[in-house]
């Protein structure tokens, strides 16, 4: 398992912005595959828990880019004085 952790990690290594951003897009479609197939009462519960996953990674995630943005305009800041 650890072999396939490192390779992970020599992706992200090799990757920028757009990599990522297929790697979400073909996830979604995925989903969204995923999600038609499924009877009405399974949507119900499928569509709780996808909300329930998008709000447990979206806030670190945009909290860190959030972060990010932050230090970013205050190095920017002391560059310019």
């Amino acid at each position: 398992m650890n072999k396939w952790f490192s390779y992970a990690n020599e992706y992200v290594k090799q990757s920028d912005w757009k990599d990522f951003a297929l790697v979400k897009l073909c996830l979604c479609s995925a989903g969204v595959m995923i999600g038609i197939s499924l009877t009405k009462k399974a949507k119900k519960l499928a569509a709780f828990g996808a909300m329930a996953v998008f709000i447990a990674t979206y806030l670190p995630l945009i909290i860190k880019f959030l972060r990010i943005v932050t230090a970013g305009q205050t190095r920017n800041k002391s560059f310019t004085r």
